[in-house]
């Protein structure tokens, strides 16, 4: 499909294979937290940094994406649910492949939360997305999170292994999902996963130090890089992060030199 694999080059890096993306979608979940409150002061400092691409909701597109500073990728993440929700694990679609297309998405993102009890849900909109988005020739991410009532450890490599194999069962592109801790059961993930995998940032880390490890880590058993939100828009210097963490996934600087990065 030449239209996906156009698109596909704004999301992941054609000479690396690797990609850094930074999911600002926070907003409806979390409401205005710091760092996306003036979203074109962000999505600059990251562009800056070298990330490959945003990943927003779309009624966040005029709020600065296009046209000023340098060019990045821009992703519109299509389901979603508030932390208010009686049931926040579960996500609902709240746009359109057709919609996102017609805002300039170079790709589209949909959330699915293995394991919780709205999952068949979920799972038949990533299915069917998967299918508009062959029809028009967008790449898909999909989401793939274990979370539920019986998810006990949702960083357990089996867990994760079942996820991120799902969401590639079902038609995505690229999958983002968690990290498991250690580089070698994430291997036993990336193994089993016939698509680029990229890693969640998850929750706000203790040291800058702990999140270039674990970046690390993850592309030296073949992730294909980071889809990290809070730990880069909320950082001291989301450009000096972003920049950090891109050296690290294109394979030019290991830990101890990216972080002299931070310092500067």
């Amino acid at each position: 499909m030449i239209g996906k694999k156009i698109r596909i080059e704004r999301i992941i890096d054609r000479k690396t294979g690797k990609s850094v993306i930074v999911p600002m979608d926070h907003g409806v979940s979390i409401g205005p937290a710091p760092g996306i409150i003036n979203m074109t002061e962000t999505i600059d400092e990251v562009a800056k940094g070298g990330a490959s691409a945003v990943l927003m909701h779309k009624g966040m597109v005029d709020c600065g994406h296009r046209g000023y500073g340098s060019d990045i990728g821009l992703i519109i993440h299509l389901s979603a649910s508030t932390g208010l929700s009686p049931d926040p694990n579960h996500k609902v679609l709240v746009t359109s492949v057709e919609k996102a297309i017609k805002l300039g998405a170079d790709a589209v993102s949909v959330h699915v939360n293995v394991g919780s009890e709205r999952e068949p849900e979920m799972l038949i909109h990533l299915g069917t997305t998967s299918e508009i988005c062959d029809e028009w020739g967008i790449p898909l991410i999909a989401m793939m999170y274990p979370r539920g009532k019986a998810i006990t450890n949702e960083h357990d490599a089996e867990v994760v292994k079942l996820a991120a194999r799902a969401g590639a069962e079902l038609g995505a592109d690229i999958i983002k999902t968690n990290y498991t801790g250690d580089p070698d059961t994430f291997k036993e993930v990336v193994d089993g996963c016939p698509v680029p995998l990229v890693i969640a940032g998850g929750p706000k880390v203790e040291t800058e130090q702990e999140l270039l490890e674990m970046v690390e880590n993850s592309v030296s058993v073949g992730g294909a890089g980071v889809a990290i939100g809070r730990n880069v828009f909320q950082a001291k210097s989301p450009q000096n992060t972003t920049r950090a963490i891109s050296e690290i996934v294109h394979g030019r600087l290991n830990v101890e030199e990216a972080l002299k990065l931070l310092k500067e």
